[in-house]
């Protein structure tokens, strides 16, 4: 019996390949990678409540960068933003009916923002004030939270007739989060600092956030090349990885003064903004010697608190690692394939914009299987590669440098 699928089908296939794929935001390496906001309701006012609100990065290897975190929703009903701690709504909004005591915003969708670092200690609370940049729960869990007061009127004073906000939304600082709806849960407890009290929050609701690279950006952003002593040629990232020349805003040499502000990246084949490459340097029989650079092809921009991702099948053997950090990922117990690198502060945790300081560099050392890993068939080079979370293009495997017939 013969099979016909018509055109539409063809399309709907692809749609749904594409959506199940690119647009889909779970990710296999960080299973229950989100970012997580929570609300607990302190105290009742005559008109509202006082709150304190938290975001953790649960990300293990996805940081937030600077100029960091935008958190936006919309008001159930007419609330206002009376005042606020570590943290500032972007817009006032229309408070003309308010005469006397005017309120920090009465924006019916309002866009909160972190304060800066040097914040007046009497605006600040306990991890607010880091101009929205946060670290990767894998790298540092401590530097991955951030928190804001707020105090809102216009509001129901009592938890059956609070309404919670909508439409929540996450920018870090781009597109690519997706926030589902705000959800009551168990109200909050907190011990005092002697250990001796226990309060509970009036109420407490939780909005989970998880990120999709496809909605972030509609190309890639970074790509990997390869090479190896026994091969003097390169395998250059693929052409038109990121984008081509002609349809991107691109200069050949730094950029003068003006329009400091718009990011300018430097005219390469590739039109990646990062580059990943992967050196063998030596093969001996128990071991292998690696060194990878991180190259930064973008001429107004710093990458802060930066992480590398890589997936090799002999990371459960590597042994020395210089100038970077480096952390097992093991997303499952039975996989044990995938490592994580960072920076060391101060010495390398920015990545300089492009230039001659816009890279940085690390060997590996890697203890060898000799009945699994060799040169051949491409188990020296990684298999995948995730710069800030984001998935790196590979080269073809047909392009990987090959072995020479003389080597052993």
């Amino acid at each position: 019996m013969e099979c016909k699928i018509s055109w539409n089908s063809y399309t709907l296939m692809f749609l749904l390949f594409v959506l199940c794929s690119g647009g889909a935001a779970f990710d296999a390496l960080d299973p229950n990678g989100n970012i997580t906001i929570k609300w607990d309701v302190l105290s009742w006012t005559p008109d509202g409540y006082v709150a304190v609100v938290t975001m953790n990065n649960y990300q293990m290897y996805r940081p937030i960068m600077s100029p960091g975190w935008t958190l936006g929703w919309t008001w159930a009903k007419n609330e206002v933003i009376w005042s606020m701690l570590g943290a500032q709504a972007t817009e006032q909004g229309d408070c003309s009916k308010f005469r006397t005591n005017i309120p920090h915003s009465c924006d019916k969708n309002p866009s909160i923002v972190d304060l800066l670092p040097n914040t007046p200690f009497n605006q600040q609370i306990a991890n607010c004030c880091k101009g929205g940049v946060l670290d990767s729960w894998g790298k540092d869990p401590s530097a991955a939270l951030s928190a804001f007061q707020i105090s809102v009127g216009s509001a129901g004073t009592t938890n059956r007739t609070v309404k919670l906000p909508k439409n929540f939304t996450l920018l870090a600082p781009g597109p690519g989060y997706t926030c589902g709806p705000a959800k009551i849960i168990t109200s909050t407890r907190f011990i005092t600092p002697d250990g001796r009290r226990v309060t509970k929050a009036m109420m407490t609701w939780r909005v989970i956030c998880t990120y999709s690279q496809f909605l972030a950006s509609p190309r890639p952003t970074c790509c990997v090349s390869l090479s190896s002593f026994h091969n003097r040629s390169i395998t250059p990232c693929p052409l038109c990885s990121c984008g081509c020349q002609k349809s991107s805003n691109c200069v050949m040499k730094t950029p003068s003064g003006e329009g400091v502000n718009k990011p300018v990246l430097q005219c390469t084949k590739h039109m990646c903004p990062v580059k990943v490459h992967w050196h063998v340097k030596s093969n001996y029989k128990k071991y292998l010697r690696v060194k990878i650079t991180i190259t930064n092809f973008n001429y107004q921009f710093n990458y802060t608190q930066w992480t590398l991702v890589v997936q090799h099948p002999n990371f459960n053997n590597a042994t020395k690692v210089s100038s970077f950090s480096y952390k097992r990922l093991m997303p499952y117990p039975s996989i044990n394939d995938t490592a994580m690198f960072y920076g060391r502060k101060p010495y390398n945790d920015v990545l300089m914009q492009a230039g001659p300081k816009g890279n940085v560099q690390s060997d590996l050392t890697l203890e060898k299987d000799g009945n699994t890993i060799t040169l051949k068939k491409g188990w020296a080079f990684p298999r995948r590669v995730y710069f800030n979370g984001n998935n790196c293009v590979m080269p073809s495997p047909e392009s990987y440098p090959f072995v020479p017939n003389s080597s052993g």
